[in-house]
């Protein structure tokens, strides 16, 4: 393959989809499914969501003052958040951010186990990350110090 220097090297389409199926995106496996919206909410904002261990999302309920939806299965609760909402956070471990609310690996659609009044998915970001670095004990991104 001859490349010139300085020239962007153009892919092919059959190139993409050889890396795809390289990466695991086999055509046969099942599409990661996405958190639903429920009837009648829109969201304007984007949707993104919070995931967390079932343990300590039943810790976080009682301690948020305002919630939007939230999912549940066995293993995880997630809150659907506006999108973006990473951008310039660092969500505290075990909290897995997952951009456009999709869940990969999920067999089945976990259950909407809240549902706010009015039409906005969404519980509010940054009562969230203080919540969850609070129950982790994670210190906020802003409170650390910056290093030379």
């Amino acid at each position: 393959m001859n490349t010139v220097p300085g020239r962007a090297h153009l892919l092919t389409l059959d190139t993409l989809v050889r890396l795809r199926r390289e990466l695991g995106g086999d055509a046969a496996a099942e599409p990661p499914r996405r958190l639903a919206l429920p009837e009648g909410m829109t969201a304007p904002l984007g949707c993104d969501a919070v995931s967390v261990p079932a343990r300590l999302g039943r810790l976080l309920m009682p301690r948020l003052p305002r919630m939007g939806c939230v999912y549940a299965d066995r293993t995880h609760w997630w809150w659907l958040v506006p999108s973006d909402s990473d951008y310039a956070l660092e969500w505290p471990a075990p909290a897995q951010y997952a951009t456009g609310a999709i869940l990969p690996g999920a067999s089945r659609a976990p259950e909407l186990i809240h549902r706010p009044d009015g039409t906005l998915p969404y519980t509010p970001p940054i009562p969230l990350y203080l919540t969850l670095c609070r129950l982790t004990g994670a210190t906020p991104t802003w409170s650390r110090p910056i290093s030379a």
